[in-house]
């Protein structure tokens, strides 16, 4: 893996790569050199500095990588295919080029899709599937775009074509800082202003609302019963961790539905919906418990 210069904030310890894999370039972070490897990946509005604060304490006793998706963070905006599948299949290809076996996948808000599509479709490369705070397609998600029953305005407009790109660019720093965060989070000054302004400046690059708007728009209004039926064909047979904190118990509720095997719930009380960013101590210590009990087999 070659090492480049990060374009935005980094921690110490952590090196940053570029991976040309499945028709893009996805930027990821690496970080530890000794255990079974772990892979994170971030939900919305976030990028792998969700992770910033995790990545340590995972990495003292584990290989760690935070990735980009592709359209998020510094991996590649170009044209072309931001569905749940197609970002799926770029995990794959990326466990691929990382060289280090199966891996832990850990997913978080948006990406569990994509996190469930990797997991079910390549068993052999993933070791177990922590989900937080997320759910799927046929088994919940839809409600969040309910605005009559509890549901957010932003889940329509990120997911309708053209919109966010049309009226986002230009008020990045606004969106976030005044109403994504505050909304999603319930930890006092567990994000930064530090944080905003790295989460705003890969969000602020041309093009930095694609990766959002296709996968929004794959996830709530194109899946079409997708979903369902791969689970109904190809449920989890690798051992999963449910993560819920302020949508508890929408995780946990999702993934015993889908899974066949193992699943181990946690509920972290008094933590908002961006757990990583909110919890990192109790996040680590829920999976690092499960990661040894996976590897001790």
């Amino acid at each position: 893996m070659s090492t480049i210069t990060p374009a935005g904030a980094t921690i110490p310890g952590a090196t940053h790569h570029l991976a040309d894999v499945n028709g893009t370039r996805l930027h990821y972070v690496a970080a530890g050199t000794t255990g079974s490897p772990i892979l994170l990946v971030h939900g919305w509005p976030e990028t792998w500095w969700a992770f910033h604060k995790l990545i340590p304490l995972l990495a003292s006793t584990h290989r760690v990588f935070a990735v980009d998706l592709r359209g998020f963070g510094d991996s590649s905006n170009t044209d072309g295919g931001y569905d749940e599948a197609t970002l799926a299949e770029d995990l794959h290809h990326l466990v691929g080029h990382l060289g280090s076996g199966p891996v832990h996948a850990l997913c978080q808000d948006i990406s569990g899709g994509p996190g469930f599509r990797f997991a079910s479709a390549h068993p052999d490369e993933v070791l177990s599937l922590t989900a937080i705070e997320t759910t799927l397609a046929g088994y919940g998600l839809e409600s969040l775009a309910d605005v009559n029953h509890g549901g957010s305005w932003h889940v329509g407009f990120l997911g309708t074509p053209g919109i966010p790109e049309m009226l986002l660019p230009g008020h990045e720093r606004q969106l976030l800082a005044d109403w994504a965060y505050p909304m999603m989070t319930a930890t006092k000054d567990a994000v930064t202003d530090a944080d905003i302004d790295e989460f705003t400046r890969s969000y602020a690059r041309p093009g930095g609302w694609r990766g959002t708007a296709g996968l929004y728009q794959s996830a709530f209004f194109s899946d079409a019963g997708r979903t369902k039926a791969l689970t109904e064909t190809h449920p989890l047979t690798v051992p999963v961790l449910t993560v819920d904190a302020a949508s508890a118990p929408f995780t946990e509720r999702t993934f015993r539905q889908v899974a066949a095997g193992d699943v181990t719930s946690v509920r972290l009380e008094g933590v908002g919906h961006l757990v990583a960013q909110e919890a990192p101590e109790a996040l680590a210590a829920a999976i690092l418990n499960f990661v040894e009990r996976v590897d001790n087999g």
